[in-house]
């Protein structure tokens, strides 16, 4: 993992992620080797030099949110101020089941999401020391009711995933939830997951045109490397423009 991110971060990647479960999701063995996310984010903060990091994204329901700022603070630190605070409900219902957390329903979890956000950004404020860097928070998920108005209230970055189409109806939608809460839509980057399989060129100028400004790719690996050649792709697009 270590090696995949710093080639990453040497091929030009302007962000480097982890995500935050407790077992893998996808293909091999489900009780598979697994690492906890905090500490992986630390990992990478001590790693890397240059590329911001994060996760895509936490799971609010695994941390009480001043804990989380204060952790989350310290990868800062580490990192020299390149942290990205990505953050959503949480879905994978046996990370909850095994660990003990209360999986609740969808509603639920979003509510919750809903009151720690402004806990998370209270005490990131009292922190001593301050965070070096500006902490940005990412807020993945595309729920219309809830979720992108949790964004028009709190995100200064929005992930979600889908073709095209999709991001100009979602988009769309967080625009009238930015308008009812009085804030401006552009202030928000939107940051849309490109597929590491197709035409990955013709995806990101179809995405680009709709008015994505970052793209992220999930990166497949069996424990023994990682495939980085469709993330070069996406890169060689990016830096052709």
């Amino acid at each position: 993992m270590r090696e995949a991110w710093l080639e990453s971060e040497r091929l030009g990647a302007d962000a480097v992620f982890t995500w935050d479960h407790f077992f893998p999701l996808y293909g091999g063995d489900p009780d598979g080797k697994h690492l906890e996310s905090l500490a992986l984010q630390a990992a990478m903060a001590e790693a890397t030099e240059r590329a911001q990091i994060g996760a895509l994204v936490m799971c609010n329901s695994y941390r009480n949110p001043r804990y989380l700022a204060a952790a989350l603070n310290t990868i800062d630190q580490i990192s020299g101020g390149r942290l990205i605070v990505g953050i959503g409900s949480g879905w994978f219902e046996r990370d909850y089941r095994e660990y003990g957390y209360e999986f609740g329903t969808a509603g639920s979890r979003l509510r919750d999401l809903a009151r720690s956000l402004p806990l998370f950004k209270e005490r990131l404020r009292k922190l001593n020391p301050a965070p070096l860097g500006p902490m940005p928070i990412l807020i993945g998920g595309s729920g219309e009711k809830v979720t992108l108005r949790i964004v028009a209230e709190h995100a200064d970055l929005w992930h979600a995933f889908g073709d095209v189409e999709r991001y100009r109806h979602k988009a769309r939608v967080l625009e009238e939830h930015c308008a009812a809460v009085g804030r401006d839509p552009s202030s928000i980057e939107r940051v849309w997951g490109v597929p590491r399989d197709g035409d990955i060129p013709g995806t990101a100028d179809a995405l680009a045109g709709a008015g994505v400004t970052y793209m992220s790719m999930g990166v497949g690996g069996n424990g023994t490397g990682y495939d980085l050649g469709p993330v070069r792709e996406l890169l060689r697009w990016r830096d052709k423009r």
